[in-house]
């Protein structure tokens, strides 16, 4: 593969051109890596706005009709709903692992699997957090198995 950068005046807006034969998996997920690395997550905690990047997050979760953002230290609340965060990052490391729950899967440290079909996410954070059987084959699926 051949990479060129060139340089343009201030005035030019920034492009980026593929050319290739066909566009693969690789190639998309690139594209779609480019076209979200600026994306932000907006949650809040104790009347202040706070700006997250989505690698930060460790998981989304839907508790009475209220989604929280967890990261490492913090949790913060969201104004999104699940399914518009599951749409809005589905092309990142996210999935859905239940009803009720969005996880990172470059969070996670190990699954181990648990009664009926479901598995347990041991996350980096120490963290458990369930993985419905329903959503197992989405989870087997995004980590290529």
């Amino acid at each position: 593969m051949k990479i060129t950068i060139e340089n343009i005046p201030v005035s030019d807006e920034p492009e980026i051109i593929l050319r290739c034969h066909e566009a693969d998996d690789s190639l998309v997920q690139l594209v779609y890596a480019m076209q979200d690395a600026s994306k932000r997550i907006i949650g809040t905690m104790d009347s202040q706005i706070h700006i997250i990047h989505p690698k930060d997050v460790f998981y989304f979760e839907s508790v009475d009709n209220k989604v929280f953002i967890y990261c490492e230290k913090n949790v913060y609340e969201s104004k999104l709903k699940l399914y518009e965060i599951e749409a809005e990052y589905e092309n990142w490391d996210f999935f859905r692992a239940s009803k009720s729950t969005i996880l990172n899967i470059a969070k996670i440290k190990y699954v181990s699997p648990v009664f009926y079909g479901k598995f347990e996410a041991h996350l980096l954070s120490g963290e458990k957090v369930f993985i419905s059987r329903q959503y197992v084959p989405v989870f087997k699926k995004k980590l290529g198995l």
